[in-house]
Parts: C-alpha cells; sequence; structure tokens
C-alpha cells in the first residue's frame, strides 16, 4: 500500500509532532509545516521548545514567548505570501507552564501558595530531568483543547533521545510519585509516636543527612501534588494518552549523515515499541549531484567571460568544488539509501535540498514548505 504524502498526513491529523535528534533542521521544519499550514487557510500554531532567535526573525518576531503570539499578516503581503489562514508561534516556558497547570487546580489560594512557595516544587518546576519533556505535553494538551487551533504542529525537545519526550511522563512519576516518596508521605503524616521503629530508625538516619525539614518538604510537596492533580500518575497517563490519539502524526526529522540516520532508524523503532507508527520521515539538507558543463575548457571559459584574469585557475577551482559537492552528493545519497531501505513503503518519505541561503524570513520558511509538501 502507497503511503500518504505528507500533505494528506498534515491535512489529516489536527497535531503533528516532530522528532528527532539536534541539529537536523527539527524546528524549522516544525515552522515550516505550520506556516504551510496557515498558507493553505487554517488557524495554526507553532509550539517550540527552544528555538534558535533567527526562528524568531524568520517570523517576523523579536522573540518568543510564553504565551501565543500572532504573526502579523501585513508581513506575509510584505514577502509576496498570501495567507487564508492565521499563524501563532509560542515557546514552552517550563516554570510557567507548571504554575499555571497548580494555579488551575489548586483546591484553595491557600494550598495553591504553600506548592508555589514548597523548596521541592521550585526544584522540580526547574531542573528536575523530565519537566521539560513532560511540560511540553501538558502544553500540548492544553492547546489541544483549544479551538482557536486547527492545526498545531510540536517541535520535540533538543534532547540526546528524542524519545525522552515519551518517556517523560514515566520517569516525572516514578521522581515523584514512587513507593518510597509514598512511604516518605505515609510515616511522616502518621506522626512519630506511631512509627514502626525500623521506620523511625530509617527516617532519623535521612534526618542527619537532610535535615526533617527536607523530609517534610517532600511530604508535603507529594500530598498537595497528588491532590492537586487527583493523584499525578493518573494525570501524566491522561496526558501520556493524549499521544496516542487519532487525530494525532507523529513526522521523524533527520539528514542524510550517517549518525543521524542511524538515530532516526533507532527513533523509528523505538516508536514501534511504543505501539506508534511514524506517519513521515523528513531528510533534511540533502547534497545533490554538480551540474557542471563537462565539456567547458579555459578558452572556451575565456571567450564566454573575457575579462577573467586567470580562467584557467578559476576552471581548476570550480572543477574541485564540483568534485567536493559530488562526494558530498554520494555520501548524503548512500544514508538516503540506507534510510529507505529500512522504512520501505511504511510511510511517507520527503527529501529537502541543502539550500543555498539559511532561512531567515517567511519567504524562505514557505520555501521550506513547498518541499515538504511537494509543491516543488
Amino acid at each position: 500500500m502507497i503511503p500518504p504524502a505528507l500533505k494528506e498526513v498534515v491535512s489529516a491529523h489536527r497535531v503533528v509532532v516532530c522528532l528527532g535528534s539536534g541539529g537536523v533542521g527539527k524546528t524549522t521544519t516544525s515552522a515550516a509545516l505550520a506556516l504551510r499550514a496557515a498558507l493553505d487557510g487554517k488557524r495554526a500554531l507553532c509550539l517550540t521548545i527552544d528555538p534558535a532567535r533567527r526562528l524568531a526573525n524568520s517570523l517576523g518576531l523579536k522573540e518568543l514567548r510564553g504565551q501565543e503570539q500572532a504573526i502579523d499578516p501585513s508581513l506575509f503581503a510584505e514577502q509576496g505570501l498570501v495567507c487564508r489562514g492565521s499563524l501563532s508561534a509560542m515557546m514552552l516556558d517550563m516554570k510557567h507552564t507548571f504554575d499555571e497547570l497548580v494555579t488551575r487546580y489548586a483546591g484553595s489560594d491557600e494550598q495553591r501558595e504553600r506548592i508555589l512557595n514548597n523548596r521541592i516544587y521550585q526544584y522540580v518546576s526547574t531542573s528536575l530531568a523530565g519537566t521539560q519533556e513532560y511540560m511540553a505535553m501538558e502544553k500540548l494538551h492544553a492547546v489541544r483543547q483549544d479551538a482557536r487551533f486547527d492545526s498545531i504542529v510540536l517541535d520535540t525537545p533538543p534532547t540526546t533521545n528524542a524519545l525522552d519526550f515519551l518517556d517523560a511522563p514515566q520517569k516525572l512519576v516514578g521522581a515523584i510519585d514512587s513507593p518510597v516518596m509514598r512511604w516518605f508521605v505515609e510515616q511522616l503524616g502518621g506522626g512519630a509516636g506511631i512509627l514502626g521503629r525500623g521506620a523511625a530508625f530509617v527516617l532519623r538516619g535521612l534526618s542527619r543527612f537532610t535535615g526533617a525539614e527536607f523530609l517534610q518538604l517532600v511530604a508535603q510537596f507529594v500530598t498537595d501534588l497528588n491532590a492537586l492533580f487527583g493523584g499525578f500518575r493518573e494525570r501524566a497517563k491522561e496526558v501520556y494518552d493524549d499521544l496516542r490519539g487519532p487525530d494525532v502524526a507523529f513526522v521523524i526529522v533527520t539528514s542524510p549523515s550517517p549518525l543521524a540516520v542511524g538515530e532516526a532508524l533507532f527513533f523509528s523503532k523505538k516508536l514501534a515499541d511504543y505501539g506508534i507508527q511514524p506517519a513521515a520521515v523528513i531528510v533534511n539538507r540533502v547534497n545533490v549531484a554538480p551540474s557542471l558543463a563537462t565539456g567547458l575548457d579555459a578558452g572556451e571559459l575565456a571567450r564566454i567571460a573575457p575579462d577573467l584574469p586567470d580562467p584557467e585557475g578559476l576552471l581548476t577551482r570550480m572543477r574541485q568544488a564540483a568534485a567536493d559537492q559530488l562526494a558530498l552528493a554520494r555520501r548524503d545519497r548512500e544514508g538516503v539509501r540506507r534510510l529507505r531501505d529500512h522504512i520501505g513503503d511504511r510511510m511517507s518519505y520527503i527529501e529537502v535540498p541543502a539550500l543555498d541561503q539559511d532561512v531567515h524570513d517567511l519567504r524562505s520558511l514557505a520555501q521550506v514548505g513547498d518541499y515538504l509538501l511537494g509543491a516543488r
């Protein structure tokens, strides 16, 4: 069966999640897909995690913030683009997202302030491993319920293993709502007078290293957070299940370099282990073979451009540049072949050539979108 083209995938799914290792153009790809959806008439949102400053500039913004910002419609017209929909962009603010959750679900002002001022919470909401990835999923969970957007493109966090994004709920829950943490809550909540001798001994030993106040902070934090979300484990499962919805499509973004291809193959396998079938794989920055005229010699070059001071030297440099480009193209073609042999016909496959210049404005983003969705 022939897989659907990426354009059909984007049209058929409200949420597109871009996965890939760092440095393969994942953020640019996410922005280009969101822009193309907007040009095609959808109300699109690009939710990115750690954007380069030039991406904000490409969208006509000074910087990306934790609240969505609509791209000024006049910017499209200035660059010769007809936008039939709208485009907004947002950067994940991990701490702000966590604070919003606490504020939304707190049962009272007192509980909200107790959590926000808890030192354990302040660490978890900014520094604990997995928190950024989990908050990305929380933000996605929130914007999916926002009827203002027809199309949402999520650029996943820039981690060494992009699938940390999928593991984050379990890891964060394991740190916050583990059996050990629950034991602390039960023992400390019961009062020292009714502690078993073994439990009292363990807690006395721990308090020598951490201080009794720290243990109380941990117990208070876990108790409040579980009360807040009706059980943090259940909350994380609800957010995680969002990713398996029928309106969500996963797209693997890579480059043709051997290391990036190897990581893309690993992502594909791990997604399968999660029961997720990627909808497409995008290969960015593919070098193409040069088209230098084979019969050109120094005499002909001198006749074409008689003012050249050193046609022979120029021709030598041109041939060397062509040879270098051909070597890159052959390397990339081998990487592409390896990738295609693996994915076969199971998903859509798209190549974006290495462009002559960086993506720096809406027009160049639209050009990338054209390659991605088959307009070129």
